[in-house]
Parts: structure tokens; sequence; C-alpha cells
């Protein structure tokens, strides 16, 4: 059977978080599985030159700001246009701003369309539009998003794919020593290292850590916290506040803030527990690098670390801004060695259920459905 055309319509040019890296996965590992991609980005980056590199015949055609409203409705009807000159099956929004753009367009050109909800619909105007446009079905990423998804009206079909990780480049530090990659990276060598990886926004719960520290400082004063991520548009100044806060609990001394790093693989093996506190994740990739790490996990009782993690087993939950929980947890894996050594073992076998062949594998599968108009 000849692959069908699919055009898949980004709307960032850049990585900034996780829904970025699960669209390289597709391009990278989503081909020759009955599929020819073809991406269309509305706003310029890096990852137009890197998806073309991929042999993915690839399109820049800018849209400009929401509020920009003729100049986004020429980029409607030119990718309209090019799904109709390229023949294609399908109209795929990767996430909900780009089917703003995509689900116009694929009703100008009559043919199918679908997308991807990679977050948690709230639901903003911006989730009740998406939803709203033509679609045959959304892509969803957890239960979690599925179950929120399916109170915005009208309802679509939906079809659950978890994201998965590029696991090889986690295997690649797996034998480095900790203590010798701390001295490498400027970190403390001496003391239990916790660490968290994300943007600096407030859901993501880096508060939450600092808040907890002094607790664990009671039995473990020489415990350090590194917090990795880079400051976000829409809070730039809460890194000015987790300072702030650990000044104000005293263990301002013992937060290093590393900013943005792009190789996390590096940072996650030098650090003794790793924790993701963040409210309700969709899924959390990062949860999924840590365990594939086989370090000793804390992530929230909420969202898809919950669909990943069974608490006790593969690592510990604890819900969003709870301080005492949080410590709790730390402590336990801090006191209890063997404790922390079985989580991270069984960590690091889970971790292999969401690698991002299987990932790829999998989206194209429920696309290619949705490009066919067939049911599970």
């Amino acid at each position: 059977m000849t692959d069908l055309r699919v055009m898949i319509v980004m709307p960032l040019g850049e990585q900034l978080g996780g829904g970025e890296v699960m669209f390289q996965q597709l391009m990278r590992h989503g081909r020759g599985q009955g599929i020819e991609w073809i991406a269309v980005f509305t706003k310029d980056g890096p990852m137009v030159a890197e998806t073309r590199a991929l042999g993915v015949e690839t399109h820049l055609i800018e849209a400009g700001r929401i509020r920009e409203l003729w100049h986004r409705w020429q980029t409607i009807r030119r990718i309209a246009a090019l799904a109709q000159d390229r023949q294609v099956s399908l109209v795929f929004g990767w996430m909900a701003a780009a089917q703003l753009l995509a689900g116009p367009a694929a009703w100008i050109a009559d043919i199918p369309a679908a997308w991807y909800q990679i977050g948690l619909p709230t639901p903003d105007w911006i989730d009740r539009f998406a939803t709203f446009c033509r679609a045959r079905g959304v892509l969803v990423l957890s239960k979690d998003v599925a179950a929120a998804q399916a109170r915005v009206t009208p309802h679509r079909e939906q079809r659950l794919v978890y994201p998965g990780s590029s696991l090889e480049r986690f295997d690649a530090v797996r034998g480095e020593s900790p203590r010798a990659l701390r001295a490498q990276l400027g970190l403390p060598v001496d003391g239990p290292l916790i660490g968290i990886v994300g943007r600096l926004q407030r859901w993501k719960g880096m508060h939450t850590v600092i808040s907890a520290l002094p607790a664990v400082h009671y039995t473990h004063p020489d415990a350090k916290v590194v917090i990795v991520g880079g400051l976000h548009d829409t809070e730039p100044t809460y890194g000015e506040e987790l300072r702030a806060l650990a000044d104000v609990r005293g263990v301002g001394d013992a937060v290093h803030f590393a900013g943005f790093q792009a190789d996390v693989p590096r940072w996650m093996q030098a650090m003794d527990i790793v924790v993701h506190a963040s409210d309700r994740e969709p899924f959390g990739i990062v949860v999924v690098e840590a365990m594939a790490l086989g370090k000793p996990v804390i992530a929230g009782a909420l969202g898809g670390p919950a669909e990943v993690i069974v608490d006790g087993e593969h690592g510990q939950l604890v819900p969003f801004e709870a301080d005492a929980a949080m410590s709790r947890a730390i402590l336990r894996y801090l006191d209890d060695p063997a404790f922390a050594q079985r989580c991270g073992a069984a960590a690091a076998v889970r971790a292999r259920d969401f690698t991002a062949e299987r990932y790829a594998q999998q989206a194209t599968a429920a696309i290619l459905e949705f490009a066919l108009g067939e049911h599970p």
C-alpha cells in the first residue's frame, strides 16, 4: 500500500518542552510505517532545519501573533492550499494552538483533520475552539488528559498513546560516577544531592522542594538541592522568588540554580534523588528519563506520572505543594538506602515500556487510523 500523506502543523520552531521532544521523536522514528510526513512550521527556529535534515518535506508558513487576525487567516489559506496541492489525506495539528490553524485549513481544503492534545485542558478558549474545529479525533498522552479532554464539547473520538523517551541518551551515562560528574559540573561533591529538572514555572513545583529542605536538614544537614531549568516567558520572576524563598527558609547556601542545560542526562546522573513536583503533569517525560537511570524518583500523585509509577514500587508519589509529604518522601530514601535501591532498579525496568521508538510506532498507527477513518 502506498504511504498516505499526512500534513503535521507545528506552532513552535524551537524546543521549549516535552511536546517538541515528542514531535522530534515522531519525525525521527515514525517514518516507513505507512505515512509520508509533510511538516509545516508556523514559527521559525532550529527545529525547521532539524526536521528537514531528517529527510522530511518541511515548510515554513509563519502565522504571527494570535491577535494578528488577517495574517493568521492568510496563513490558514496557505496551509489549506499546500494541503490540496500535496494531496494529503489528513491535516494533523500538533497541540491545541496548532489546531486553531490546522482545523480551519482542513475545512477549507475539505480534508479530514485530527490533532494532539499534549496539555491538560483547562478548558480555556484555545482548547474550546480547537475542540470545536472539525476533527476526526484527538490524540491524548495520558488517561488523565483523556478524562479532561472528554469534558470539553463537542466530544471527539480519542486515541491514547503514552509518550516515550530517547533512552539511549541516558543509557550512555549510567556507568559514569555521580561524584565525578558533580566535580565536573561544579556541584557539591559531598552529601546527598536532590535534583529537579524543568522550566521555572510555579506549576512545576520547585518551591515545594525548597520548602521541604529544612525538615530534611534536621537529620541530613549536608543535603543539597540542584534545580536544572531556564526561565519561562510567562513567569520571568519565578526564579527570583525561588531564591528569595531559599533564603527565607535558611537554605540559600544549599540550593544550586543551574539554569538551562542541554546535557540533561549527565546532570541527572549526578543526582542521588530526582524529584518531579508538578501539579497534574500531563505525562512527564523527565520522570521516565530519571527512571531509566535507575534513580529513586519522587513525582506528583496526580496526572501522568501516577500512570507510570506504582507508589512504593517504582518510586514515590506526593501531592502538589505538600511540603511535609515531600520531605518525608526524601527522608525515606535517605534513611533507607535499600528501599531507594529497590525503587531505582524497578524504575529502570519500568522505563523500558516508554521508549521513543515504541511511542513513534503507536502514534503513527493512531494517526493513520484517523487518516483512514478507522475506529478501534
